[in-house]
């Protein structure tokens, strides 16, 4: 295994850009299409990601709405969305499922919080065993001598630096949001 500094950057950047999506489906009052992404509707015989059955848009600031293409998978699209636990309360009107986005609770606001801190630990856990993949890369090409001592504890310096960068924009990304649902 040879060090890859592009590699870990991109993998770095990967936990970064996972995080920004999870805390995207957290609900913070203001629709966002994105707190629908998770959820699976039960149509033809199989389970299928929403945005496959439906198109989901956000007309208002506090309102998603859902339009079926298939009349006959609306029913199948509301049991999805109130299966997926996102605290929502679909209301057909023909094809449509309209879903207003309820005010949130204190309790629910610090919950939501609590989670995004939660994601953000997760995405760094994620980028310290990407800096430990490449420590560990670095002293296996030190041990072949392809690279000095010299040239590895550099390396490490580099890598910590790039996983200082990373976990602080993991850091910056769980405030914003945080601070998104706190302020709502």
């Amino acid at each position: 295994m040879k060090y890859d500094k592009a590699d870990v950057e991109r993998r770095m950047q990967g936990a970064i850009e996972s995080l920004k999506g999870d805390l995207s489906g957290l609900r913070t009052g203001r629709a966002n299409t994105a707190l629908l992404d998770p959820v699976v509707v039960e149509v033809y015989g199989s389970m299928m990601p929403l945005n496959q059955v439906a198109t989901v848009s956000a007309p208002e600031p506090r309102m998603l709405s859902v339009q079926v293409w298939d009349k006959a998978n609306v029913s199948a699209v509301e049991k999805g969305i109130s299966k997926a636990n996102l605290g929502l309360n679909p209301m057909s009107d023909g094809q449509n499922v309209r879903l207003p986005m309820p005010d949130l609770n204190e309790e629910r606001r610090k919950e939501l919080a609590k989670l995004a801190g939660t994601y953000a630990e997760k995405a760094k856990i994620a980028i310290r065993n990407v800096r430990r993949d490449a420590n560990e890369a670095l002293k296996e090409d030190e041990k072949k001598k392809e690279i000095s001592e010299d040239d590895r504890k550099r390396l490490e310096d580099e890598v910590q630096k790039m996983t200082d960068k990373a976990v602080a924009d993991a850091d910056t990304a769980a405030d914003a949001k945080e601070k998104e649902i706190m302020t709502q």
